[in-house]
């Protein structure tokens, strides 16, 4: 586990498993994380992170969406209070969550601490503009599906985060794993949250924490492309993205998928 960002209040690890990051906040009060994940000693090192500053503050995770590797530290947290989106809380398929992580760590011989459980939520965000005042500081949440059907952004401030799960990453090309016309919607979202709060410090689900506001739109007009292009691909936006996309070798199937994604007419989602 390395740190890869740390300013401030504001830590960010990365996981040596792809790129994927787990941010840490500092607050008076609060000590809030999102993601907290994937290999055990990555995440025992995360719980000595936070053990090591919590004194009696409260601590709160964020989970962005109920994919496997992001839920797969929960049940070292137990203490924590956790917030999710609606969709999230209700999954009807939270046994599959689990039985992946169990298959992860079979297939690799990996030892956990503890057992890994679906995240019990305790505050639940239905709605965009869902605020949440934790000492002197703001969490304004955003629903966002289109990679899953339970994404949620998060914006943190006067610090000016975003936190935005596994969308706008600058290792991975949109990942459409629910609804292509929700991922649209979503990315939009992105757009309005970047023109309606002061966002300095960018952090996605995979990939590097940005603190260049071109970089941050670089990200965005990357998505919107892609979605765009994908509608009526031959072929050339493989070569678009293995330009891009360092690993994109290693996620040529997705793209694949994507592009069988866009002819199913996805039914809208509701909310």
């Amino acid at each position: 586990m390395m740190i890869q960002f740390q300013k401030d209040n504001i830590t960010v690890f990365q996981s040596a498993l792809y790129m994927t990051t787990t941010a840490i906040i500092q607050t008076n009060e609060a000590i809030i994380m999102t993601d907290p994940n994937w290999l055990p000693a990555e995440v025992e090192e995360i719980k000595r992170y936070i053990n090591k500053m919590k004194g009696d503050k409260q601590l709160y995770i964020i989970y962005t969406h109920s994919d496997f590797d992001h839920i797969i530290g929960s049940g070292a947290f137990p203490e924590a209070k956790v917030i999710a989106s609606k969709q999230l809380d209700e999954n009807p398929n939270k046994e599959d969550s689990i039985q992946k992580i169990k298959q992860f760590d079979q297939k690799y011989y990996l030892h956990r601490s503890y057992s890994p459980v679906y995240p019990t939520v305790d505050i639940v965000v239905s709605a965009d503009g869902h605020k949440l005042e934790l000492d002197s500081i703001t969490l304004t949440f955003y629903q966002a599906p289109g990679h899953t059907n339970d994404g949620l952004f998060t914006v943190i401030e006067p610090y000016g985060l975003f936190c935005s799960g596994d969308y706008l990453s600058d290792v991975e090309f949109p990942f459409i794993f629910s609804s292509y016309e929700d991922y649209v919607h979503t990315i939009n979202k992105a757009e309005n949250i970047l023109l309606n709060h002061q966002i300095t410090t960018h952090i996605p689900g995979h990939g590097s924490t940005t603190q260049n506001q071109e970089e941050i739109q670089k990200r965005i007009n990357s998505s919107k492309y892609y979605l765009k292009q994908l509608l009526h691909d031959n072929g050339e936006l493989e070569k678009y993205l293995s330009r891009e996309y360092p690993f994109f070798e290693g996620m040529k199937s997705i793209h694949a998928d994507n592009k069988e994604m866009v002819k199913v007419p996805s039914p809208p989602s509701s909310g």
